[in-house]
């Protein structure tokens, strides 16, 4: 059976969770990290030498596969046990679908990720109100690049749901769930319609409805 190492609290974590439940493979999840701790056990270390979540172990004997970095992870698993469909077959949609989990994870993520750190993990005497700041001012414009996108496409793909999404979304999710008494969201009316659509899937059940933490 597929095992991931994580906590369901962390962004990567639940893109993995996700990911597995699309594509209906019976996984195992083993709490790992933050209040949970054994990042910096021999054995996990040995999965993730950088003591961070997500990690997995897929398949046995030659075919055993070990991997971390959830972006990876989620092509991995996608390419396994969706080829042609959630991985695309043609190279130019299949690194259409690259180029847009590389951006979440080197552009998206890090612009929203102070913001997160601050209302959500920070007591309010804690908060930095000048890092909240520039992290929504780093955010916008990129829903805003994203909520064009999304005008001409149903999915960051294209016309269908496919693995660039789920990283993406799951950004999309922690940052819409900030305080509303913090953070004033603007209208994006594509990306809101996307959205909305990524929720009625089943597979996001335990991922796109959970509080943050």
């Amino acid at each position: 059976m597929l095992k991931i190492w994580g906590r369901i609290s962390s962004i990567n974590v639940r893109k993995v969770v996700w990911a597995v439940q699309e594509l209906g493979v019976p996984f195992e999840r083993i709490d790992t990290g933050g209040k949970f701790g054994g990042t910096h056990t021999p054995e996990f270390l040995a999965r993730n030498p950088n003591a961070m979540v997500p990690a997995i172990e897929d398949g046995e004997g030659a075919f055993r596969v070990s991997l971390f970095e959830s972006n990876v992870i989620v092509r991995y698993l996608c390419a396994r046990y969706s080829p042609g469909v959630l991985y695309p077959a043609a190279l130019a949609q299949r690194f259409d679908a690259e180029r847009w989990m590389d951006w979440q994870q080197t552009t998206l993520n890090p612009a929203g990720r102070d913001a997160f750190i601050q209302l959500i993990r920070m007591s309010p005497e804690q908060r930095d109100a000048q890092k909240i700041a520039a992290s929504i001012a780093a955010m916008e414009p990129l829903l805003q690049l994203l909520d064009r996108h999304l005008a001409t496409h149903a999915y960051l793909q294209g016309d269908h749901f496919g693995m660039a999404d789920i990283p993406a979304a799951c950004d999309v999710h922690r940052w819409w769930n900030l305080p509303a008494a913090d953070y004033q969201r603007p209208h994006y009316p594509h990306v809101e319609r996307w959205f909305a659509a990524l929720l009625t899937r089943p597979a996001t059940r335990g991922v796109l409805d959970i509080t943050l933490e």
